[in-house]
Protein backbone atom coordinates (compact mmCIF):
# COMPACT_ATOMS: atom_id res chain seq x y z
CA UNK A 1 0.00 0.00 0.00
CA UNK A 2 1.16 3.33 -0.86
CA UNK A 3 0.16 6.76 0.95
CA UNK A 4 -0.17 9.91 -1.22
CA UNK A 5 -1.01 12.59 1.39
CA UNK A 6 -4.57 11.35 2.68
CA UNK A 7 -4.74 8.93 -0.20
CA UNK A 8 -4.06 5.63 0.07
CA UNK A 9 -3.45 2.98 -3.34
CA UNK A 10 -3.31 -0.47 -2.71
CA UNK A 11 -2.19 -2.95 -5.51
CA UNK A 12 -4.09 -6.32 -6.22
CA UNK A 13 -2.38 -8.92 -8.69
CA UNK A 14 -4.14 -11.17 -10.75
CA UNK A 15 -1.35 -12.64 -12.78
CA UNK A 16 2.53 -12.09 -13.69
CA UNK A 17 3.86 -13.07 -16.74
CA UNK A 18 7.11 -12.85 -18.47
CA UNK A 19 7.81 -12.25 -21.72
CA UNK A 20 5.98 -9.14 -22.96
CA UNK A 21 7.21 -9.20 -26.78
CA UNK A 22 3.69 -10.23 -27.94
CA UNK A 23 2.87 -6.83 -26.71
CA UNK A 24 5.76 -4.82 -27.41
CA UNK A 25 7.84 -6.21 -30.19
CA UNK A 26 11.35 -3.45 -28.88
CA UNK A 27 11.16 -5.58 -26.00
CA UNK A 28 13.45 -8.15 -26.21
CA UNK A 29 16.61 -9.57 -24.52
CA UNK A 30 18.26 -8.18 -27.28
CA UNK A 31 17.05 -4.56 -26.41
CA UNK A 32 16.77 -4.15 -22.71
CA UNK A 33 20.12 -5.41 -22.14
CA UNK A 34 21.20 -1.79 -23.07
CA UNK A 35 18.91 -0.30 -20.16
CA UNK A 36 21.13 -2.23 -17.51
CA UNK A 37 18.76 -0.26 -15.11
CA UNK A 38 15.92 -2.71 -15.70
CA UNK A 39 17.64 -5.09 -13.94
CA UNK A 40 16.82 -7.09 -10.94
CA UNK A 41 13.39 -5.93 -11.13
CA UNK A 42 11.79 -5.51 -14.57
CA UNK A 43 13.12 -8.29 -16.43
CA UNK A 44 14.28 -11.74 -15.99
CA UNK A 45 17.58 -12.98 -15.39
CA UNK A 46 17.71 -14.13 -19.21
CA UNK A 47 16.53 -10.37 -19.89
CA UNK A 48 12.87 -11.88 -20.84
CA UNK A 49 10.88 -8.17 -19.75
CA UNK A 50 8.81 -9.07 -16.78
CA UNK A 51 5.35 -7.23 -16.57
CA UNK A 52 1.67 -7.87 -14.17
CA UNK A 53 -1.97 -7.52 -15.09
CA UNK A 54 -3.07 -5.88 -11.71
CA UNK A 55 -5.87 -3.67 -10.26
CA UNK A 56 -5.34 -0.29 -7.73
CA UNK A 57 -8.14 0.14 -5.02
CA UNK A 58 -7.63 3.78 -4.56
CA UNK A 59 -9.17 5.19 -1.27
CA UNK A 60 -9.91 8.91 -1.00
CA UNK A 61 -12.81 11.35 0.64
CA UNK A 62 -14.80 7.66 1.77
CA UNK A 63 -14.82 6.37 -1.87
CA UNK A 64 -12.91 3.06 -2.68
CA UNK A 65 -12.40 3.23 -6.25
CA UNK A 66 -10.78 0.12 -8.04
CA UNK A 67 -8.69 1.13 -11.34
CA UNK A 68 -8.84 -1.56 -14.39
CA UNK A 69 -10.37 -4.85 -13.45
CA UNK A 70 -7.88 -7.25 -15.25
CA UNK A 71 -9.24 -10.41 -17.15
CA UNK A 72 -11.88 -11.99 -15.02
CA UNK A 73 -12.63 -15.22 -14.83
CA UNK A 74 -14.38 -18.29 -17.08
CA UNK A 75 -14.13 -15.19 -20.15
CA UNK A 76 -13.69 -16.40 -23.48
CA UNK A 77 -10.58 -13.90 -24.87
CA UNK A 78 -8.78 -14.38 -27.67
CA UNK A 79 -5.61 -14.67 -26.11
CA UNK A 80 -5.51 -18.45 -24.87
CA UNK A 81 -3.63 -18.02 -22.04
CA UNK A 82 -5.75 -15.12 -20.44
CA UNK A 83 -8.68 -17.12 -21.43
CA UNK A 84 -10.72 -19.21 -19.20
CA UNK A 85 -9.05 -18.74 -16.15
CA UNK A 86 -10.01 -20.00 -12.61
CA UNK A 87 -7.74 -18.04 -10.25
CA UNK A 88 -8.51 -16.43 -6.63
CA UNK A 89 -8.43 -12.24 -7.74
CA UNK A 90 -11.61 -11.95 -5.39
CA UNK A 91 -10.49 -13.56 -2.72
CA UNK A 92 -6.80 -11.38 -2.83
CA UNK A 93 -9.30 -8.38 -2.78
CA UNK A 94 -11.70 -9.53 0.00
CA UNK A 95 -8.13 -10.21 1.72
CA UNK A 96 -7.06 -7.10 1.41
CA UNK A 97 -9.68 -5.45 2.96
CA UNK A 98 -11.60 -4.71 0.05
CA UNK A 99 -14.76 -7.25 -0.31
CA UNK A 100 -16.17 -6.67 -3.87
CA UNK A 101 -19.70 -5.23 -2.29
CA UNK A 102 -17.58 -2.38 -0.81
CA UNK A 103 -16.30 -0.79 -3.98
CA UNK A 104 -18.34 2.20 -4.93
CA UNK A 105 -16.48 3.29 -8.10
CA UNK A 106 -15.21 1.36 -11.01
CA UNK A 107 -12.81 2.90 -13.55
CA UNK A 108 -11.51 1.53 -16.78
CA UNK A 109 -8.73 3.54 -18.17
CA UNK A 110 -9.96 2.20 -21.55
CA UNK A 111 -11.38 -1.35 -22.67
CA UNK A 112 -9.07 -3.93 -23.56
CA UNK A 113 -10.17 -7.01 -22.43
CA UNK A 114 -7.64 -6.93 -19.88
CA UNK A 115 -9.18 -3.66 -17.53
CA UNK A 116 -12.86 -5.00 -17.89
CA UNK A 117 -12.61 -8.58 -17.05
CA UNK A 118 -13.72 -8.69 -13.63
CA UNK A 119 -16.16 -5.86 -14.41
CA UNK A 120 -18.44 -9.17 -14.28
CA UNK A 121 -18.36 -12.44 -12.79
CA UNK A 122 -20.91 -15.46 -14.02
CA UNK A 123 -23.27 -16.77 -11.48
CA UNK A 124 -25.33 -19.53 -12.63
CA UNK A 125 -24.36 -18.91 -15.80
CA UNK A 126 -25.23 -15.74 -16.26
CA UNK A 127 -22.86 -12.92 -16.70
CA UNK A 128 -23.31 -10.24 -13.73
CA UNK A 129 -22.09 -6.92 -12.41
CA UNK A 130 -18.87 -7.82 -9.61
CA UNK A 131 -19.37 -4.39 -7.97
CA UNK A 132 -23.21 -4.24 -7.74
CA UNK A 133 -22.98 -1.36 -5.23
CA UNK A 134 -20.78 0.63 -7.79
CA UNK A 135 -20.95 3.20 -10.34
CA UNK A 136 -18.96 1.81 -13.52
CA UNK A 137 -17.26 5.17 -15.47
CA UNK A 138 -16.29 4.55 -18.89
CA UNK A 139 -14.75 7.18 -20.81
CA UNK A 140 -17.38 9.25 -23.00
CA UNK A 141 -15.02 9.23 -26.08
CA UNK A 142 -13.36 5.52 -25.45
CA UNK A 143 -16.99 4.73 -25.18
CA UNK A 144 -18.20 6.10 -28.76
CA UNK A 145 -15.37 4.54 -30.11
CA UNK A 146 -16.02 1.26 -29.40
CA UNK A 147 -19.28 2.03 -29.90
CA UNK A 148 -18.80 2.73 -33.75
CA UNK A 149 -16.06 -0.23 -34.07
CA UNK A 150 -18.33 -3.33 -32.43
CA UNK A 151 -17.38 -4.95 -35.68
CA UNK A 152 -13.62 -5.24 -34.11
CA UNK A 153 -14.12 -6.51 -31.01
CA UNK A 154 -14.44 -10.55 -30.10
CA UNK A 155 -18.24 -10.85 -29.43
CA UNK A 156 -17.60 -12.61 -26.14
CA UNK A 157 -15.88 -9.61 -24.52
CA UNK A 158 -19.15 -7.29 -25.01
CA UNK A 159 -21.33 -10.03 -24.03
CA UNK A 160 -19.66 -10.71 -21.10
CA UNK A 161 -18.19 -8.08 -19.46
CA UNK A 162 -19.60 -4.73 -20.98
CA UNK A 163 -23.31 -5.24 -22.08
CA UNK A 164 -24.05 -6.83 -18.30
CA UNK A 165 -23.07 -3.54 -16.90
CA UNK A 166 -25.04 -1.80 -19.57
CA UNK A 167 -28.30 -3.70 -18.70
CA UNK A 168 -28.24 -3.06 -15.09
CA UNK A 169 -27.44 1.01 -15.53
CA UNK A 170 -24.41 1.07 -13.41
CA UNK A 171 -22.30 2.87 -15.79
CA UNK A 172 -21.99 6.20 -16.56
CA UNK A 173 -19.75 7.69 -19.34
CA UNK A 174 -17.49 10.68 -18.43
CA UNK A 175 -15.16 12.94 -19.91
CA UNK A 176 -11.45 12.75 -19.79
CA UNK A 177 -10.64 15.35 -17.43
CA UNK A 178 -13.48 13.89 -14.78
CA UNK A 179 -13.12 14.02 -10.88
CA UNK A 180 -13.56 11.56 -8.47
CA UNK A 181 -13.20 13.33 -5.88
CA UNK A 182 -11.01 16.44 -5.16
CA UNK A 183 -7.82 14.54 -4.97
CA UNK A 184 -8.39 11.61 -7.55
CA UNK A 185 -9.15 12.81 -11.25
CA UNK A 186 -8.90 11.92 -14.99
CA UNK A 187 -6.29 13.29 -17.57
CA UNK A 188 -6.67 12.02 -21.04
CA UNK A 189 -3.58 10.61 -22.25
CA UNK A 190 -4.82 9.20 -26.42
CA UNK A 191 -2.52 7.09 -28.51
CA UNK A 192 -3.71 3.56 -27.19
CA UNK A 193 -6.71 4.23 -27.20
CA UNK A 194 -8.58 7.19 -28.51
CA UNK A 195 -10.25 7.76 -25.02
CA UNK A 196 -7.12 6.17 -22.79
CA UNK A 197 -6.95 8.51 -19.45
CA UNK A 198 -4.89 7.88 -16.59
CA UNK A 199 -5.51 8.72 -13.13
CA UNK A 200 -4.00 11.78 -11.01
CA UNK A 201 -3.89 12.07 -7.76
CA UNK A 202 -2.57 15.04 -5.51
CA UNK A 203 -3.05 15.54 -1.71
CA UNK A 204 -1.38 17.79 1.06
CA UNK A 205 1.09 18.53 -1.63
CA UNK A 206 1.88 15.23 -2.55
CA UNK A 207 1.04 13.71 -6.14
CA UNK A 208 1.12 10.50 -7.99
CA UNK A 209 -0.37 8.91 -11.28
CA UNK A 210 -1.48 5.60 -12.91
CA UNK A 211 -0.75 5.38 -16.29
CA UNK A 212 -3.21 3.08 -17.09
CA UNK A 213 -1.67 1.92 -20.75
CA UNK A 214 0.07 4.58 -22.34
CA UNK A 215 2.90 2.65 -21.08
CA UNK A 216 3.41 -1.14 -20.95
CA UNK A 217 7.02 -1.30 -19.10
CA UNK A 218 9.63 0.89 -17.65
CA UNK A 219 11.88 0.09 -20.75
CA UNK A 220 9.26 2.72 -22.29
CA UNK A 221 10.59 5.46 -19.89
CA UNK A 222 14.42 5.08 -21.36
CA UNK A 223 12.23 4.73 -25.10
CA UNK A 224 9.46 6.61 -25.23
CA UNK A 225 9.52 5.78 -28.95
CA UNK A 226 8.49 1.69 -27.97
CA UNK A 227 4.81 1.25 -29.53
CA UNK A 228 3.12 -1.49 -28.08
CA UNK A 229 0.95 -3.50 -31.09
CA UNK A 230 -2.10 -2.55 -29.36
CA UNK A 231 -2.13 0.92 -29.86
CA UNK A 232 -4.64 2.16 -31.77
CA UNK A 233 -2.85 5.33 -33.27
CA UNK A 234 0.58 4.83 -32.80
CA UNK A 235 1.91 8.26 -33.49
CA UNK A 236 0.01 9.94 -30.91
CA UNK A 237 0.70 6.84 -28.09
CA UNK A 238 4.70 8.02 -28.94
CA UNK A 239 3.46 11.60 -29.19
CA UNK A 240 1.95 10.85 -25.34
CA UNK A 241 4.36 9.15 -23.83
CA UNK A 242 7.47 11.28 -24.65
CA UNK A 243 5.43 13.92 -23.05
CA UNK A 244 4.56 11.89 -19.93
CA UNK A 245 8.15 10.87 -19.79
CA UNK A 246 9.10 14.30 -19.56
CA UNK A 247 6.67 16.19 -17.44
CA UNK A 248 6.80 13.58 -14.51
CA UNK A 249 10.59 13.93 -14.94
CA UNK A 250 9.81 17.79 -13.93
CA UNK A 251 7.51 17.60 -11.62
CA UNK A 252 8.57 14.47 -10.07
CA UNK A 253 5.27 12.61 -9.08
CA UNK A 254 5.09 9.46 -7.98
CA UNK A 255 4.42 7.21 -11.08
CA UNK A 256 2.26 4.06 -10.31
CA UNK A 257 2.93 1.31 -13.56
CA UNK A 258 -0.22 -0.18 -14.40
CA UNK A 259 0.98 -3.14 -16.01
CA UNK A 260 4.57 -2.73 -14.00
CA UNK A 261 6.00 -5.77 -12.30
CA UNK A 262 6.81 -5.26 -8.69
CA UNK A 263 8.23 -2.48 -6.62
CA UNK A 264 5.36 -0.90 -9.36
CA UNK A 265 6.01 2.90 -8.17
CA UNK A 266 8.91 5.47 -8.82
CA UNK A 267 9.96 8.09 -9.99
CA UNK A 268 11.02 9.55 -13.87
CA UNK A 269 14.73 11.05 -14.08
CA UNK A 270 16.79 12.48 -16.33
CA UNK A 271 19.50 10.06 -17.42
CA UNK A 272 22.22 11.97 -19.34
CA UNK A 273 20.08 13.02 -22.79
CA UNK A 274 17.31 10.39 -21.68
CA UNK A 275 15.39 9.40 -18.58
CA UNK A 276 15.41 5.84 -16.42
CA UNK A 277 13.00 4.79 -14.11
CA UNK A 278 13.77 5.02 -10.44
CA UNK A 279 12.04 2.70 -8.15
CA UNK A 280 10.33 3.56 -4.48
CA UNK A 281 11.60 0.18 -2.43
Amino acid sequence: MWQIGNVKVSRIVELEMPGLSFVLPDAIPEKLRAIDWLAPYFVSEDWEAIASIQAFIVESKGKRVIVDTCLGNDKKLPIRRWSNRKGPFLEHLASAGFPRQTIDTVLCTHLHMDHIGWNTMQVDGAWVPTFPNAQYLFGRLEWEHWDRTRENWTPTIIEESIQPILDARLHKLVETDHRITDEVWLEPTPGHTPGHVSVRISSNGEQAIITGDLMHHPCQVARPQWNSVADSDPQQACVTRHAFVAQRAEKGELVIGTHFAAPVVGHIVRDGEGFRFRVLT
